[in-house]
């Protein structure tokens, strides 16, 4: 039965990264604002009613992988080692996400086109305020449950300066600076991002 449910799964989750797929190629092609739900389908071979399954929201087929930050957010809190402190395995993920230029990293070769599409689009621009909402809801969860001090507040701040590192690597990639040099930079802010982090947590000191 856990086979059966994990091939499932995998069907499942293949099924919806093909829908994201070709609804990216299509917001890339004409503008995200200029395709509709039913041509996505379309073009996957599914009805829309299937993809509306897998993507409550139009803007959903392209900003896919907020569900997937929340978690990751979320589950480096509660995953982390029983002498590790919450925002110590906070940084390692971010540093895993980026040296795999995953795309919640936000440094590699190929997104900048995704941040065109973003730029372009209202709608998208609105939906990515409010991913940075949920992730920041999820992980607040965790670190209530991880009985940290004012868990609200640290992930606040730990959500804006990860976001402030994301955008301003974003943008240099858009002018066109290289990748490596982005990296490096962006490692760098990310260092410094949770080093200040650290002081001020271990400033206010446990509850």
């Amino acid at each position: 039965m856990d086979e059966e449910l994990s091939l499932r799964e995998r069907k499942k989750r293949a099924t919806r990264q093909r829908i994201s797929d070709i609804a990216t190629e299509l917001f890339a092609e004409r503008g995200f604002d200029a395709v509709t739900v039913a041509e996505v389908a379309r073009a996957a071979g599914v009805s829309a009613m299937t993809v509306f399954n897998y993507f409550p929201r139009k803007e959903d087929l392209f900003l896919d992988r907020i569900p997937q930050a929340a978690e990751l957010f979320a589950g480096a809190v509660h995953d982390r080692a029983p002498d590790e402190s919450p925002l110590a395995a906070l940084r390692r993920l971010a540093l895993r996400l980026l040296d795999e230029r995953h795309p919640l990293s936000g440094v590699g070769e190929r997104y900048p086109r995704f941040y065109r599409i973003v730029v372009a689009s209202p709608a998208l621009r609105s939906r990515a305020r409010e991913g940075v909402e949920e992730v920041e809801r999820a992980l607040a969860t965790a670190l209530a449950q991880a009985d940290t001090a004012d868990p609200d507040l640290l992930a606040a701040v730990t959500v804006a300066a990860y976001r402030t590192v994301f955008v301003a690597s974003a943008r240099r990639l858009l002018a066109g600076d290289p990748v490596a040099e982005v990296a490096r930079d962006h490692r760098a802010r990310l260092q410094t991002a949770f080093a200040s982090l650290e002081r001020a947590s271990a400033e206010d000191g446990p509850r």
